[in-house]
């Protein structure tokens, strides 16, 4: 049915059309609408990370910074003295004895650990024929136990081991590497540096692949040699793995034990002249009258030593940076 309007047109009369109804979207995906959480939500998928960091590290560091200021000893809980601990670390000898040998440690095995893999990565980096089997000869030492590397290189070393048998066969007679308290120490270093070797390399190896061969090919045009390319291409791309590779080695060196251990046995070597600090802190602070308050504070003393070295070389870094 149409009606006539006043000018003139028809117009459709009935009921008006509706448009067509939207479909209804779920109340969550409508605009303007924001996807909200639990508060609680990401401390709960936290939870057990900061469970396992405060129980085994949190915790502990804790209590032993405690400790260090308590004469606390095994199985007995210990009376506060303040820094009775660490005036007593001053005058203690053996002491003295653990932080030199640890500090002549980092400095026997740093430098060593930083330049020998990079030269070893740069090495096995080529595409040779067999150079996957050098890999994983020079990376085995890593994944051995160091119980096992040591006692290896104590039947070496011994007096009657296979070293000095080789040197007794051509008149040099046999040198005392696990009596003499500079050779033994000397000896301990070889082992770690021989274990470390492999570790490192694969972090260089990493690093090297991100040296734009385009540089090398460069300086070679220009007419420089291997050592050149060297010195003003490969150190400078690497020298930021070159830095973490000497902040880990210097604070797993002051922290030696299990090289040192095997091969000078309990005792730290002739007189104790070897010991190192954390060598020091299992004779003070194991036994059934461990001083645990002591060793506590030799700890801390080790932790802060260690934190300074990071922070060192950090700085450093920084400085080249600039």
């Amino acid at each position: 049915m149409t009606t006539g309007s006043g000018n003139g047109q028809a117009v459709q009369a009935g009921p008006a059309a509706a448009p067509p109804a939207a479909a209804e979207a779920p109340e969550s995906r409508r605009p303007g609408r924001i996807r909200t959480h639990l508060p609680s939500s990401p401390w709960l998928f936290l939870a057990p990370g900061l469970l396992i960091v405060g129980g085994f590290s949190l915790y502990p560091f804790v209590s032993t910074v405690l400790n260090s200021f308590t004469d606390a000893r095994t199985l007995v809980d210990g009376q506060w003295v303040g820094g009775a601990n660490y005036q007593e670390l001053i005058h203690d000898e053996m002491f003295w004895i653990g932080l030199r040998n640890s500090a002549l440690y980092v400095l026997g095995v740093v430098p060593l650990l930083v330049v020998l893999p990079l030269l070893l990565a740069m090495l096995v980096q080529r595409h040779l024929p067999g150079i996957t089997f050098f890999r994983s000869a020079f990376y085995t030492p890593v994944v051995a136990s160091v119980v096992v590397v040591g006692l290896i290189w104590v039947w070496l070393l011994d007096d009657r081991g296979l070293v000095n048998s080789v040197l007794g066969a051509i008149g040099v007679g046999t040198v005392p590497f696990l009596s003499d308290q500079w050779l033994l120490l000397l000896s301990a270093m070889l082992v770690t540096v021989w274990k470390g070797l492999g570790y490192y390399m694969i972090i260089y190896l990493a690093a090297l692949t991100n040296v734009p061969r385009e540089l090398h090919e460069a300086c070679a045009v220009d007419g420089a040699g291997a050592v050149r390319r060297f010195f003003t291409v490969t150190v400078p791309a690497v020298r930021s793995t070159m830095v973490l590779v000497g902040a880990l080695s210097s604070v797993a060196a002051f922290k030696v034990f299990s090289e040192v251990y095997l091969m000078a046995g309990d005792g730290g070597g002739p007189g104790g002249a070897d010991t190192t600090l954390v060598m020091l802190v299992r004779q003070v602070g194991t036994g059934l009258s461990g001083r645990v308050g002591y060793a506590s504070a030799i700890s801390v003393v080790v932790f802060v030593v260690t934190l300074g070295l990071m922070l060192l070389v950090l700085r450093a870094n920084r400085k080249e940076d600039r």
